[in-house]
């Protein structure tokens, strides 16, 4: 398992690699769940981003890390089972999470994720002047660009990844 200081150091390696400028905002880990973060540092929840590791439920095992605005429900059943091409989805378990990306629940990014695990953005977000991602660890935010995502291998911007929440 790798400890917080090691995940951010592969976040920063994987932020140069973008070439993006980006800000890394030091948080209280206290606060790293979305909707906490956003009211202590007066972050819009429009502009916050929720990383979700989705597993397939059948053997040989399927995952995928999902991008989708903290204003929005990830579309699990229908979209993401579809990009999977699975019968049955849901979201991974916090310690499939941990083991798959070395990050905790509240600290997930979609940076420095394994190089063969698909990423899907929600095309809303592609809109934004800019979002906060997770940093790897509960205790780091990063502000960036959507745009400079796509630099990433894996990215797939998918219209309808998550839907309004009434």
């Amino acid at each position: 398992m790798s400890d917080d200081a090691d995940v951010e150091r592969k976040v920063a390696a994987s932020l140069e690699e973008l070439g993006a400028p980006f800000e890394l905002l030091r948080i209280d880990p206290d606060f790293a769940d979305t909707a906490a973060f956003c009211e202590k540092y007066g972050i819009p929840l429009d502009h916050s981003g929720n990383t979700i590791i989705v597993a397939s439920k059948k053997e040989p095992k399927q995952y995928c890390a999902c991008l989708v605005l903290a204003t929005t429900r990830l579309d699990v059943n229908h979209t993401v089972r579809k990009l999977l091409d699975a019968s049955r989805v849901s979201f991974a378990t916090a310690e499939e999470t941990q083991a798959l990306t070395g990050m905790m629940i509240g600290g997930v990014t979609l940076l420095a994720l394994p190089a063969d695990l698909p990423v899907y953005v929600d095309e809303r977000i592609m809109s934004l002047d800019y979002v906060i991602l997770g940093g790897g660890s509960r205790s780091s935010k990063i502000k960036i660009a959507p745009d400079a995502l796509k630099r990433l291998p894996s990215l797939t911007v998918v219209a309808g990844l998550a839907q309004a929440i009434p």
